[in-house]
């Protein structure tokens, strides 16, 4: 038996995962829910996963799973399933839109160039958008993908992520870079890292490990170093390449 702030924690987050495919922040859950703070979304999520409905993927920011519904809930979705589809009348078939599709066979038609996978290029998982600024919930597992040539990158597992804000100028990452990840939970001091803050919250920062705190610095002089302890920090992987589009 669910809660009613658990019940529409649970309905939220179903109905997000349907609709955008990937699950609500913390703060999206907060105003939804019209909570004061996230400790109580914290709350609501543990009891919802001790209680077998969600899972969370770990190692990720905003990773959440609906394992099952309440009775009421997997009723209605499968009443919704079941419901015949509503067929257009004929006038409206008529003057439905009806696309033409050009199907495009560019390959070797300019001269010169390769196709990806000719010139070596392998296709890496987007996550999403990483603060290069103040620390946001941002990864986000999309489905979608970016090409990078493999001579930029070496074993391992990598991913990439879109840059946003300007807090790694002077390292020269901008606002709207992105930047190819390899996966790790180790890094060396002055590496660039994406670094997991509170299992919350993500940022892209140069580590420094300062006795039992560890220091997210930025690369520019209008921001401020975080200090944290090291037990809050979490390494998600370190950076290799960039990529950027003029």
């Amino acid at each position: 038996m669910l809660t009613r702030k658990q019940h529409e924690l649970l309905t939220f987050i179903d109905r997000h995962l349907k609709t955008t495919g990937f699950s609500p922040s913390f703060e999206e859950m907060k105003e939804a829910l019209k909570l004061k703070s996230k400790s109580g979304i914290h709350r609501l999520i543990s009891a919802l996963e001790e209680r077998g409905f969600l899972q969370r993927r770990h190692h990720r920011a905003r990773a959440l799973e609906v394992v099952r519904l309440p009775d009421d809930l997997a009723a209605r979705a499968a009443a919704i399933a079941a419901a015949p589809l509503v067929q257009p009348d004929q006038a409206a078939q008529q003057n439905a839109f009806a696309p033409n599709v050009i199907r495009g066979d560019f390959g070797g038609r300019l001269p010169g160039v390769r196709a990806a996978n000719e010139a070596g290029a392998v296709q890496l998982p987007l996550y999403g958008r990483i603060a290069a600024g103040m620390p946001i919930e941002a990864l986000r597992d999309n489905g979608t993908h970016i090409e990078v040539p493999m001579a930029m990158i070496g074993g391992g597992d990598h991913y990439a992520l879109e840059v946003a804000g300007d807090s790694m100028v002077d390292a020269g990452i901008w606002d709207g870079d992105t930047v190819v990840i390899r996966k790790g939970e180790t890094a060396e001091n002055g590496q660039i890292v994406v670094a997991l803050v509170d299992d919350a919250e993500v940022t892209l920062k140069r580590l420094r490990r300062r006795g039992n705190s560890i220091a997210l610095e930025p690369a520019n002089t209008l921001y401020k170093t975080q200090i944290f302890p090291a037990d809050k920090v979490k390494v998600q992987g370190r950076l290799v390449a960039l990529l950027r589009r003029y």
